[in-house]
């Protein structure tokens, strides 16, 4: 099954941030997504701020549907997206499962 095909579960905290060694099978899947800080991250390039604030908005209705919030960073023709989970200031699988479902957002 496919990240995108998965669902978010979200966190309560208590439980430890993924090892490298347990997420890069999951980075490997992703496209253009990259682990800064201990964020995952992407920026999407658009021709126009409409295109950036339009997938803004659809990453913004999926996150409150799964309660999994992103932060958004919006500029002319780009958007920034960051995922951690904020509970364990780290990674989860939750983490690449939204990133995966925002990149088919954004296809």
């Amino acid at each position: 099954m496919s990240l995108a095909e998965k669902e978010c579960v979200p966190c309560r905290g208590g439980v430890p941030p993924l090892t490298e060694q347990e997420w890069q099978p999951f980075l490997a899947e992703l496209k253009n997504w990259t682990i800064t800080d201990g964020k995952l991250s992407r920026t999407y390039e658009f021709k126009d701020f409409r295109g950036a604030m339009n997938l803004a908005i659809k990453a913004g209705d999926l996150a409150d549907r799964i309660d999994h919030h992103p932060d958004l960073h919006i500029s002319w023709g780009k958007l920034k997206v960051e995922i951690w989970t904020h509970k364990i200031n780290g990674l989860t699988e939750s983490d690449f499962i939204l990133a995966a479902k925002i990149d088919q957002l954004g296809e």
